[in-house]
Formats: C-alpha cells, sequence, structure tokens
C-alpha cells in the first residue's frame, strides 16, 4: 500500500509527480531542487547553498512521512558541474554525520529551472 508524502515545508511539485511515495518501511523522495519554499527562488550562495537548500527540501519531505535524515540509505546527487562535487560534498557531510549512506553523485547537462543541484533519497525504517 503506497501513501502520497505532500508539504508545504518543500517545493511544490511542478509536474505529475509526488514530493514523495512511502510504501510499507520505504520512503522515497523526489529529486528536490534548491528552492526555497517560502520565496519560491533558488537559494543563494552558489552550490554550497544551493545544497543545504536542497537537502532541507529532502528532510521536509520525509519529516512529513514520519522519517529523518538518519533513516536515509542511499542518496543521488545530480551536478550540473562536476567541478562543484567538493563543495557539495562539503555541505552534504554535515547532514549525514556518523553512518553515512550510499550515494551516487553524477554530472548532468542540465537541471529543471538551471540549477546547480539536484538531491534524491530512500529512507527505510
Amino acid at each position: 500500500m503506497k501513501k502520497i508524502i505532500a508539504t508545504d515545508k518543500a517545493p511544490a511539485a511542478i509536474g505529475p509527480y509526488s514530493q514523495g511515495v512511502s510504501a510499507g518501511s520505504l520512503t522515497i523522495t523526489s529529486g528536490q531542487l534548491p528552492i526555497d519554499p517560502a520565496t519560491g527562488a533558488f537559494a543563494e550562495g552558489g552550490i554550497a547553498g544551493q545544497t543545504r537548500q536542497s537537502l532541507e527540501n529532502v528532510k521536509a519531505v520525509l519529516a512529513a512521512a514520519g522519517y529523518e535524515m538518519s533513516d536515509v540509505i542511499k542518496t543521488t546527487v545530480f551536478l550540473s558541474d562536476m567541478n562543484n562535487f567538493a563543495a557539495m560534498n562539503e555541505v552534504y557531510a554535515t547532514y549525514f554525520a556518523g553512518e553515512a549512506p550510499a550515494r551516487s553523485a553524477v554530472e548532468v547537462a542540465r537541471l529543471p529551472k538551471d540549477a546547480l543541484v539536484e538531491i534524491e533519497a530512500i529512507a527505510v525504517k
């Protein structure tokens, strides 16, 4: 049985998809752009600011499903430029102290709205 996850503490979906979906003990977030849900604008501060906002949005979707960042078992990070990897990684590390989840990080040709980063997560309890 699946449950659609929605929260106003993360940006609304900009297409025919859900912010997240839970099924049993698993919750999967859609890719979270670095949009501040309060303003509708990208977070300031370049890749560091955008990474922080994307992770805050992931955190908000997970919280709406009753999960925490410590429940995350896998993330995928999409970067518009792999040269931003080190700066992204520095911020990312602050969200996953201790046992970090599995992760893939890839450079893509382009992200929606020309974001610098987009992050999705899979969490389990």
